[in-house]
């Protein structure tokens, strides 16, 4: 099993992050590419002690980008809403 501190590698400050997590009480996270939901549970509920009831993953391609002649793509990764409790919060700033 995974350290639960390479698992979650950032958290994700969208739009849509808040209004997921203003609705729907998720929040998004990106996550290591070979994680899996019960490895992402883990480490949600280790690092931050709360209550996770489900965990929905999205897996991205990098995007092409060009600088000058030469190519090249970004890092592909991978996202991990995940829904807590109710009456769960995580203070992200």
């Amino acid at each position: 099993m995974k350290d639960v501190y390479t698992v979650i590698k950032n958290i994700r400050l969208s739009e849509k992050a808040t209004i997921l997590g203003e609705l729907n009480n998720e929040y998004v996270f990106e996550v290591d590419p070979k994680a899996n939901k019960l490895e992402i549970k883990n480490a949600i509920s280790t690092i931050f002690g709360k209550k996770v009831t489900a965990v929905r993953t999205c897996n991205y391609d990098g995007k092409a980008r060009r600088r000058g002649a030469q190519t090249g793509r970004t890092n592909h990764w991978k996202k991990a809403i995940v829904r807590l409790a109710e009456g769960e919060t995580i203070d992200l700033v």
